[in-house]
């Protein structure tokens, strides 16, 4: 229910925005822009760290970490598209972004919905103590932030 619940509200914020860009109207609000989604992906980057490393077998599976950096990659996830709305294309700024994610919107929210998906998905695996299912359900959240990088960003 909770799935589907968030899925409708995405879906009615990706409506009622258009799913398009506003461009930047200057190059320090192009930077400032820049800045938050790097916060942000730091911040994912973080939390996806120890679950990466508990996937390898590197360190332990712990249940009270996957379930907070599950939560945490959660609401992420959910910040993402209004940290990716501003097209900052037309300044010559610091990003790894692709100027594909402001020409696909819709494809970007998609992935983007993915990594909300798989993180839910963890996060009760988790919740319900069910260890069989924690390292394939670590497997989708790194799928999904591989299938958005694959796409939408510089290597």
């Amino acid at each position: 229910m909770k799935k589907l619940l968030i899925s409708a509200i995405t879906s009615t914020v990706l409506l009622t925005a258009g799913v398009s860009a506003q461009e930047a109207q200057s190059e320090k609000q192009a930077k400032s822009a820049a800045q938050f989604r790097q916060a942000l992906l730091q911040l994912v980057r973080s939390n996806v760290g120890a679950l990466g490393a508990m996937a390898k077998g590197a360190i332990p599976m712990d249940a009270d970490t996957i379930e907070t950096n599950a939560t945490r990659l959660e609401q992420l996830s959910l910040m993402m598209d209004d940290y990716f709305a501003l097209d900052t294309t037309k300044f010559d700024i610091e990003t790894a972004a692709l100027p594909k994610i402001w020409q696909n919107r819709a494809d970007f929210a998609t992935k983007v919905d993915a990594l909300t998906d798989a993180s839910q998905t963890l996060k009760t695996a988790a919740m319900n103590g069910d260890e069989s299912a924690y390292k394939g359900a670590i497997g989708n959240v790194l799928k999904s932030c591989k299938g958005c990088h694959d796409s939408y960003k510089a290597e």
